[in-house]
Formats: C-alpha cells, sequence, structure tokens
C-alpha cells in the first residue's frame, strides 16, 4: 500500500489549497484569540477575584476592541479562501505519513531483524493520551489553554520519558522479593566529570521526577531533524556502559533462595546473562513491569541502568536533570489479587522504549506540527492530520479533523480511516472515527513477515448518546474485520503473514463503573477483546483508577507536576479529590457532593485492549505491565495509559 506523504495528490492542489488557507487563517485566528480573551481558566477566576485590577481583566478590555475590529476586515477575504478551500477537500486525502529520513532502511532492516519469531517471546509497549489540542478558545472550555506551547512542551514530555534510561531494581531482602518503586521511575547516578555513569554503593533513593525541558545545548527543533541523541534507547546503546547498584538487606542477612517465582514472574535479570527472551532494545524495561524477577536469579541484586551516553554533552540521557526526593516506600507498584498475572502501577513517566503511540484530540494542525517535530526525535514513523473536511463521506460539515494521531518505532504496511457517521451536536462538526493500522514487528528465518494490527478511535462524546456509542462500537468491529481481510497475504507468492498482536485503543467516552453506561459496558467488543483493568459490565479492578482529571484542579499545588499528581493518586483520598466521578442524568448533586456517596476510583475512559485470538496459532500475547501516567500534569485533562505485551509461542512457560 501507498502511504499519502502530502494531503493532496499533486502540487496544483496544494498550492490552491496554501491559497486558501492564507486567505482563511487570519480570520480563524482573530476569532479564536476574541472568543479565547473571555473565557478565563481556573486560575485567572481565582486571581481575578483576588484582585479586581487583574493585568489580564486589563488586556481583555484593550484587546477585546482591536481582535474585533480585525476580525471583521477579514471577513471578506476569509469568505473567498473558504469558497475555494471547501471543494478541495474532496480530494484531500485522509491523513499525513511522515518518516524520519536520516534513518533510513539500514536502521529499519536491524530494527526488525531483531525478533524472528523464535525463543521465548519479545514485549511491545502501546500507550494512549487525550492531549486536548483544541483551538485555544475551545481548549480553555476544559481548563487548559495555549496550545502551541503545550504541544511543543508535550512532545518533550514524551519523548523523554520513552527515551530514558532503563532501570530495573532488585532488592535483597528476607522479606521483600518485589521490584522496588524505583524501577518506575528514573535513576541519577553520580557521574564523573567524563560523564560516566559510576556505580552507586549502599542505598537507593527514588527518584520520581525530570525537570521538563529543553535539553541544553541542544535546540528541540535539531533534535526533531537529527533523531534522538546518542544515549537514546531508540539507538540500540548497548549495556557497557550501566550504573549498577547493590541494594542490601537492611537486616544485612543472605536473601533466601526462592524454589519459584510468583505467578507470572520471569528471572529477567540474572547475575551474568542478559534479560530471557527480549531483544537489544528491550533488555531491561524501566517501567516494565515485568515480572519482578526470580528472586534466586543472584544473591546480590543489581540495579541496571542503560546509558548509552559514552560521555557526550550532547546526548539526550546525559543532560536530563533529575531531582530525588527521597525513598518512598516501595509499594508504589502492588499486586491487590494474588492471581494477578501482571504488573501496574501509577508512574510519573511514560514506559521506556515506548513502541506505539495512540493520541486523541490533536485537532490543531499548528499543534500537531509542533508535536510531530518534537516526537521525531523517537519515534520514525508519524501519521497526523488524520480525517475528511467539509462536506463529503461523512453526513455533516466537517470543520475539524479527527484529531487522532500515531506514532510507531516500527514501519507502517498500511493504513485505513474511517468516520463515524452518526456524531450529532457539537461532536458532529469533528470527524470524529477510527484508524486502522497494519506495523510490521519482525521477520521468520522463512522471510514471513510479523506484523501486528492497531486501531485508534474516539467516539462521541454527548454523556446522554449511549446509543451513538453503541453504534460506533458495531462500525469499529466491522471495519477492523474488514481491514484485517484486506491485508491480509496469504499468496505463494506473498508468503503468510503471523500476526503477533491486535491491539484497540482510545478515548471511549463511557467508563466501566456508571449506571449510565450500562448499554456500553456490556458491548459485544469487551467479549473479542479484553481489558485488563476490567473484572465485568460494571466492575473495575480493586487498582483501576480513572483516567479523566477534574478540570477545576488541574492547577492545584498538589498536583502541578508528574511527582505530586502521582502520589495523590496513589492515596483514594487523593483520587476523590483530583480525579472527575461518574455523572448521573437522575442526580442533581453536585461534584463535590458526590464524591462522598460513590465508590470507585473515577471515570476510566481511556482503554487499551487487546485480542487473544485471531493471533498466530500456538501464539499468545499477554499483558506485562499496565499503567497510569501522570507525565503531562499540567498540559491535558486525561490521564495517559500504557500497557507492554509480551508475545510469545504457546508452548513456551510465562
Amino acid at each position: 500500500m501507498v502511504l499519502y506523504t502530502a494531503p493532496f495528490p499533486n502540487s496544483c492542489l496544494s498550492a490552491l489549497h496554501a491559497v486558501s488557507w492564507a486567505l482563511i487563517f487570519p480570520c480563524y485566528w482573530l476569532l479564536d484569540r476574541l472568543v479565547a480573551s473571555f473565557i478565563p481558566i481556573a486560575c485567572q477566576k481565582r486571581q481575578r477575584a483576588d484582585d479586581p485590577c487583574y493585568l489580564q481583566l486589563l488586556c481583555t478590555v484593550l484587546f477585546a476592541p482591536i481582535y474585533l475590529a480585525l476580525l471583521v476586515a477579514s471577513l471578506p477575504f476569509a469568505f473567498v479562501g473558504f469558497l475555494l478551500w471547501s471543494p478541495l477537500q474532496s480530494a484531500r486525502r485522509p491523513y499525513i505519513y511522515s518518516r524520519l529520513e536520516d534513518k533510513g532502511p539500514a536502521g529499519e532492516a536491524a530494527l526488525l531483524s531483531e525478533w524472528k519469531g523464535t525463543g521465548p517471546g519479545k514485549s511491545f509497549c502501546f500507550a494512549t493520551a487525550n492531549l486536548c489540542l483544541l483551538p485555544d478558545s475551545l481548549a480553555r472550555l476544559n481548563n487548559v489553554f495555549n496550545t502551541q506551547a503545550r504541544a511543543k512542551e508535550i512532545g518533550q514530555r514524551i519523548r523523554n520519558g520513552a527515551s530514558r534510561p532503563q532501570i530495573k531494581i532488585y532488592i535483597d531482602s528476607p522479606t521483600n522479593t518485589s521490584i522496588s518503586a524505583a524501577s518506575f521511575s528514573s535513576l541519577v547516578s553520580p557521574q564523573g566529570s567524563d560523564g560516566m555513569a559510576r556505580a552507586v554503593p549502599g542505598s537507593i533513593k527514588r527518584t520520581a521526577s525530570v525537570e521538563y525541558k529543553g535539553d541544553s545545548g541542544r535546540h528541540p527543533s535539531e533534535e526533531a531533524a537529527n533523531g534522538p541523541a546518542s544515549g537514546d534507547p531508540a539507538e540500540g546503546s548497548s549495556l557497557e556502559d550501566a550504573c549498577i547498584v547493590r541494594i542490601g538487606s537492611e537486616e544485612g542477612g543472605r536473601p533466601p533462595e526462592a524454589d519459584d517465582s510468583a505467578p507470572g514472574d520471569q528471572a529477567r535479570n540474572g547475575a551474568g546473562g542478559g534479560p530471557r527472551g527480549q531483544t537489544p532494545n528491550h533488555s531491561q524495561q524501566d517501567g516494565d513491569s515485568g515480572s519482578l524477577g526470580s528472586p534466586s536469579a543472584s544473591r546480590e541484586s543489581l540495579v541496571k541502568v542503560r546509558d548509552g551516553s559514552s560521555g557526550d554533552p550532547g546526548s539526550t540521557n546525559s543532560k536530563l536533570p533529575y531531582k530525588a526526593p527521597g525513598v518512598k516506600k516501595a509499594a508504589a507498584r502492588k499486586r491487590r489479587h494474588p492471581d494477578e498475572a501482571f504488573d501496574h502501577e501509577v508512574s510519573a513517566f511514560f514506559p521506556a522504549n515506548l513502541d506505539f503511540l495512540c493520541l486523541q484530540e490533536v485537532f490543531d494542525k499548528r499543534a500537531a506540527s509542533k508535536l510531530k517535530a518534537q516526537l521525531h526525535g523517537y519515534f520514525e514513523y508519524i501519521l497526523y492530520d488524520v480525517g475528511v473536511y467539509g462536506c463529503q463521506g461523512c453526513c455533516s460539515f466537517k470543520c475539524l479533523n479527527s484529531g487522532l494521531f500515531f506514532a510507531s518505532r516500527y514501519p507502517i504496511m498500511d493504513v485505513a480511516y474511517h468516520c463515524y457517521p452518526n456524531g450529532r451536536g457539537s461532536d458532529g462538526l469533528a470527524s470524529k472515527g477510527a484508524l486502522f493500522l497494519k506495523v510490521q514487528v519482525g521477520s521468520t528465518p522463512q522471510d514471513q513477515r510479523i506484523v501486528g494490527y492497531i486501531s485508534c478511535t474516539h467516539l462521541h462524546a454527548l454523556p446522554e448518546d449511549s446509543a451513538i456509542r453503541c453504534e460506533q462500537l458495531d462500525l469499529l468491529q466491522d471495519w477492523l474485520a474488514d481491514f484485517r481481510k484486506s491485508t491480509s497475504s496469504s499468496s505463494t507468492a506473498n508468503p503468510e503473514e503471523l500476526v503477533a498482536f491486535d491491539v484497540v485503543c482510545g478515548d471511549f467516552n463511557f467508563d466501566n463503573c456508571s449506571s449510565d453506561d450500562k448499554l456500553e459496558q456490556q458491548h459485544s467488543l469487551f467479549t473479542h477483546y479484553k481489558d485488563p483493568c476490567r473484572l465485568g459490565p460494571g466492575e473495575e479492578k480493586s487498582w483501576a483508577i480513572g483516567t479523566m482529571l477534574d478540570i477545576d484542579n488541574l492547577y492545584d499545588e498538589d498536583v502541578c507536576t508528574p511527582d505530586n499528581l502521582q502520589k495523590v493518586l496513589e492515596t483514594e483520598e487523593g483520587r476523590r479529590e483530583y480525579l472527575a466521578f461518574p455523572t448521573s442524568k437522575s442526580s442533581g448533586a453536585g461534584q463535590k457532593g458526590r464524591k462522598d456517596l460513590l465508590k470507585g476510583n473515577g471515570r476510566r475512559i481511556d482503554y487499551m485492549l487487546y485480542a487473544e485470538e485471531g493471533l498466530c496459532p500456538d501464539w499468545k500475547a499477554e499483558v506485562e505491565e499496565f499503567s497510569f501516567i501522570t507525565q503531562l500534569s499540567g498540559l491535558t485533562d486525561h490521564l495517559p495509559v500504557a500497557m507492554r505485551l509480551m508475545v510469545s509461542a504457546g508452548e513456551e512457560e510465562a
């Protein structure tokens, strides 16, 4: 399949579109600024209440008449531009594909050669997030603002989180054989003047934060153009330059030898060998649930940081400033159920070695370009500006695209996009739909391609429209089945492909605990795809938390940084204060009053599902780790979620 690298099939149409948008843009920008000036965010409301002469209020009074006058003057040009722009949309392609040029075929071949479909298996990491990158006037309705700056900052945070050093921490203790909480955070080790990591004796402090700012000495745009710095995991750096930290038992005793590891655990990091069943790029995953490792794998438990910076002052990893606030209890990641087969946590970072990123509400095209420029420092393949505009396929006129955005470390083979035809109200102005992708993740010694399927969607938002969301879920399943059928290959000339995983993710706009969402909770999608956080319709696992934040408290000091938000969400009291809880059409109580009566951990509307059927025979996909991520605190009103799948042969032991 040919992937579209430009929105129009020829340069003539592209030039006409550029002219039309140049005529429309001044009116669009002025209208956005005018409306935004009358929609204050929560902190501005508080400042205005405290200070009647608040500067922002004076600026509004001063600039609003200027915006209005210029807006009126720009209307004739915008009208001419719209007459030219609207018919061009029938020829517009449904997405734009971007590939980082300087990596080339050699890098792709090396990545695909990491896994041949043999051995214990390979892990793949997926993340999804709703970013609320709307025009600023609309974003302010969700208590976020400055869309362009947020897009750049979000891209930097995701890139820094995914490319940070990988850490596994095992603790020698007669009573504790679990992985340390620090394994899901970043760890800074003392460095010599040459920038090399040194062995750290004694105890370890849990590191919970990165100061999110541009890498000194390297401009973000330069990094976006040239790819990640030499220390990024994406470069496949070796484990030679590793920080090794020994953590002894407080009692000074020898750790007992264990006969068997906990269910789902695997000895991933022995005393001398590399990790079992993982490729070099996934060898030791920080934020990897992983199994906690067998306690008998080594008498002296180690922390290994994979850092390929080798003293390069321009290296991303060597320049990220960390702060270590001190030791926190080593129970940030718990197994709430004895039979739980995977780890789960609230993490201050995106998982290291993130493979696939699915985003929603990237509606603003300028913000999408800024986000793409930042993420290209880590992801080689990106799809953005997904959707349709104007009057076509979908019933109503579309002013905004779908808001879907996809980034991948692995090559994209096929793409399909479909717009939901039943959107109504404010949702009908955006071309919300589903994006289907087929990616290649390896090849067998017989030259059979190993592929995976990923579906990203954003369902109808209006809370009273359960029937519309169910219709959209029906369409999602039908479109996905058609996509798999049309892109599968089994001819002699083109060897049969082996399917490693099938993942569906996105913002579903319903939760699994609200009585008003019972119709969606019982949809057949959940019989074909497994939700790691769900026990059944209306019943969540005890460790699952909501992904929708209470927008009125986004900028409170207690939750304004990733560390603070992580700590708050680890407590039931904090979750009730800062997460959004289900609303009831039959209840007139306010959000504050309902929280005292409700049980559960908030509205989880961002989903990550995976299929256990329809894969290569004798292969199975199992969750290794599931995490709720606070790294985008203050930048969006949703919590990103991430899942790591281990794909292995069925007869292999987990």
